[in-house]
């Protein structure tokens, strides 16, 4: 009879330990579901998590305007039928037509989220214009200096183009100060020494977070 207790008592066990961990499993694939399975659509705005160091630091450090808005890159989604791609201005491979797998996965090695953010319904008849735009952007090279330049792009200036003619996002004097301090930036102010260049206070220019802000975009998810 000891025996009979002692067996049933260890069933029981293993079909507690058998819910509990079915209930976990279920739970994790919910909440991946939640965060990978965004419906992505063509014109999709793709947001970079920005670093804290380096040049990824520095850009944040003067231009982050709220907590919950903390980018330091950005991409145009593009769906070719069954294919999406990525088109955007990086330091590496200047304006370019990335695959969306190669952009997320270059993203995730250096620790970085993508966060998706879609133009609001009223603003989304604009899409087809601007992506024809960004795909006659292709091949120039990485604007280094952050200043515009009509033969060389960076990552929101890039963007900011492509939706230029209907005037989604506009350009605002950009700043270099740091906010603790309220002078410019190390980092930036031995950035364009390096460059024999003036630090460019004042001019017009556009940062991902700036773009991030606008009234006429909404974020959906995360991928």
């Amino acid at each position: 009879m000891s025996e009979f207790k002692i067996s049933f008592s260890r069933i029981k066990e293993i079909i507690v330990v058998g819910i509990l961990s079915c209930l976990i499993i279920t739970l994790v694939q919910c909440n991946n579901a939640r965060s990978a399975n965004v419906q992505l659509q063509n014109g999709d705005l793709l947001f970079v998590t920005a670093k804290e160091s380096g040049l990824s630091g520095a850009i944040n450090n003067v231009t982050q305007k709220q907590k919950t808005a903390s980018y330091d890159h950005i991409g145009i989604l593009e769906k070719e039928g069954n294919k999406m791609f990525v088109l955007h201005a990086a330091p590496k491979g200047g304006s370019q037509k990335q695959d969306l797998k190669d952009f997320i996965k270059d993203q995730k090695q250096e620790g970085q989220q993508v966060m998706v953010y879609r133009l609001k319904p009223e603003y989304r008849k604009v899409i087809p214009a601007a992506v024809k735009k960004a795909e006659s952007m292709l091949g120039k090279p990485y604007n280094f200096n952050y200043i515009l330049d009509e033969n060389s792009y960076y990552c929101s200036d890039f963007v900011e183009r492509a939706f230029r003619d209907n005037h989604i996002f506009k350009l605002e004097p950009m700043t270099f100060i740091d906010p603790k301090t309220g002078k410019t930036n190390t980092f930036w102010e031995e950035f364009y020494s390096k460059k024999n260049l003036k630090v460019p206070e004042g001019e017009l220019g556009c940062n991902p977070n700036g773009l991030a802000g606008s009234d006429k975009l909404e974020r959906v998810g995360n991928f």
